[in-house]
């Protein structure tokens, strides 16, 4: 077991899941590793995941790290200005490791220094100014810091975990392309530290950057793949990769379930991803972290006592958390209290300015006051920080919409589209887009492609089938407006849709023009069941039994496109059926 042991004290991983002791032994010593360098947010990640397996008896535990020469010599320096880090005094902690030359000091003395800038350029943010003009305030440290890295990165002096610094040290100076290389080469240094995977995960964008990465053949790669797919909005993907960590021995792990929440959650299986949050819950009570997302879905949902409930709960575990302070936002913005919604949004950027969502709720609490400048800066700010946010391009378009400004309005509706491609909101807000600028062959593709992806709100047909009645289309516009039909009424539930009335008002008067008097008074009676078309349809219905009381026979000449499902015409008559029209020409 010596080979295996230094394996893992090197922090490689093997390739795959034979052997689960092994990963459990790296899980372990990497959070210790961790730790003892202040990292915790991945110390954490590896301990939760290393409590999803079986625990090690005592002889297989992994042994501490072995100390060198230099350790020994920094030793108390670091005791000392560790227990100084821990209580957040970085720059005190930085003092005395000045001079230290062991791996594990030096980086603590590195960090601290970063640490120390980060914590000086917050507190200005919150002593300046509100939360939207951030951008001003620059952490001081980061030059100096970034040449005193390469200096030992040209050395090939820095282990895994200062390639990792100095990653971040660039991405902060926004040198992107530097810190993808840094950060791959940590990855292969150290491939058990979560904290460079997660970095990259934020700087690659598209699935060709992702291609041209040389990443480690290690286990962790799965966990980063199956992440980054996530990110990315690949998500059958991402879902096959976390099935597979789940059936590889990782069922138990919290984080695996939540990552899969937050799939379903991008996918809009909206009844799925709130089942496994309840599953979440139960097994991890007072987790904070994804539970802004939950409450997303709440949301969505309308499930005023859920959102309140889960509002109070982590209220009383812990209200200064960001998550928190989303939750509670989007519980009043469900009240409609649009003012007091901003507000906790406005806190949670307080307490982190880097996190992402609640630039885009805040976004959409001041378009709710119809504050459009306000909205747009802070969906501008959300693209800052992620420019894969979907939701913030698909708000600064409704903003541009607003302003009537329909240029700008495209470009926002491109981008959100891109990100989202089979989403059939983006779709129908192109074709909006494209209609107000009179580019109706492009509206008429997006609205098809919209129904065509599954339309989640069932107005694409509608807003096509209006486009071939402005174009004098009729035939298309009516199988449109019977496909429309068909898909309304196969829902089971009849969604009180107010376009249903206006398909039969025009299915009516269609089928009245092709002299098909049966098709027509079965439509004609569908729309006195209807408020706003009850006095046309009972106009039509007269003017029928007139005609035919006058011997107008049904015409046959006039060859019918197509009829309404049997199951819609009043009396079942025989319809021919005619195979419906070639839609090719409109297909994209």
């Amino acid at each position: 077991g010596g080979m295996a042991a230094a394996g893992v004290a090197a922090g490689l991983g093997s390739s795959d899941f034979s052997d689960l002791r092994e990963i459990k032994k790296q899980l372990l010593s990497v959070a210790e590793r961790s730790r003892e360098r202040g990292l915790q947010h991945s110390g954490k990640w590896a301990s939760e995941l290393a409590f999803a397996l079986d625990p090690l008896p005592l002889s297989e535990l992994p042994p501490p790290p072995a100390l060198t020469e230099e350790d020994a010599r920094d030793l108390d320096a670091y005791t000392l200005a560790k227990s100084y880090f821990d209580l957040k005094e970085y720059e005190r902690a930085a003092y005395f490791l000045r001079g230290c030359k062991s791996q594990k000091a030096y980086f603590l003395y590195m960090y601290s220094r970063y640490l120390s800038g980060e914590k000086k350029k917050d507190d200005e943010t919150v002593d300046s100014l509100g939360p939207l003009e951030k951008g001003q305030v620059k952490n001081e440290a980061l030059r100096e810091l970034r040449v005193e890295l390469s200096k030992k990165h040209k050395a090939r002096e820095l282990d895994g975990f200062g390639l990792y610094l100095y990653g971040v040290v660039l991405r902060k100076l926004d040198l992107v392309k530097e810190a993808i290389d840094v950060f791959v080469e940590a990855a292969h240094v150290l491939p058990l530290h979560w904290g460079a995977w997660l970095e990259l995960c934020n700087l690659i964008t598209d699935k060709e950057m992702l291609k041209f990465l040389s990443l480690p053949d290690t286990w962790m790669k799965e966990f980063f793949l199956a992440h980054i797919y996530t990110e990315l909005q690949l998500i059958e993907e991402a879902l096959q990769k976390y099935q597979s960590l789940i059936d590889a021995g990782f069922s138990k792990s919290t984080y695996i379930i939540s990552q899969i929440a937050v799939a379903y959650h991008n996918i809009r299986d909206i009844d799925k991803a709130l089942s496994i949050f309840n599953e979440l819950r139960k097994q991890d009570p007072y987790r904070i972290e994804n539970m802004d997302t939950f409450s997303n879905l709440l949301y969505v949902r309308s499930m005023k006592p859920e959102l309140s409930y889960l509002a109070h709960n982590l209220c009383e575990i812990d209200k200064y958390r960001v998550e928190t302070c989303c939750v509670i936002g989007n519980y009043y913005s469900l009240r409609s209290q649009h003012e007091k919604a901003a507000l906790y949004f406005q806190r949670a950027l307080k307490l982190n300015p880097r996190y992402l969502g609640a630039w885009t709720l805040m976004g959409h609490e001041y378009m709710e006051m119809k504050n459009t400048s306000a909205a747009i800066q802070a969906y501008r700010h959300a693209i800052e920080v992620n420019k894969r946010d979907y939701r913030a391009w698909y708000g600064l378009g409704q903003t541009y919409e607003i302003l009537k400004m329909p240029f700008y309005c495209l470009y926002y509706y491109r981008r959100a589209h891109q990100l989202r491609p089979n989403d059939s909101r983006m779709l129908v807000a192109l074709g909006e887009c494209y209609e107000k600028l009179n580019q109706l062959v492009e509206a008429k593709k997006c609205y098809w492609r919209a129904y065509a992806v599954g339309d989640v709100e069932k107005m694409a047909l509608v807003k096509l089938a209006k486009l071939h009645e402005q174009l004098n289309e009729s035939e298309q516009a009516a199988q449109c407006y019977i496909k429309y039909i068909q898909d309304i009424y196969s829902c089971g539930e009849i969604v009180e849709h107010l376009e249903v009335s206006t398909a039969f008002r025009y299915l009516a008067q269609y089928y009245f023009k092709c002299k098909l008097w049966d098709e027509a008074s079965a439509c004609a009676q569908k729309c006195c069941a209807f408020n706003d078309t009850r006095e046309e349809g009972k106009a039509l219905l007269r003017q029928i039994l007139q005609l035919r009381n006058q011997g107008e026979t049904s015409s046959a000449d006039i060859a019918a496109p197509f009829f309404l499902p049997a199951s819609l015409s009043a009396n079942n008559t025989p319809t021919r059926r005619v195979s419906p029209l070639n839609l090719s020409s409109v297909t994209p």
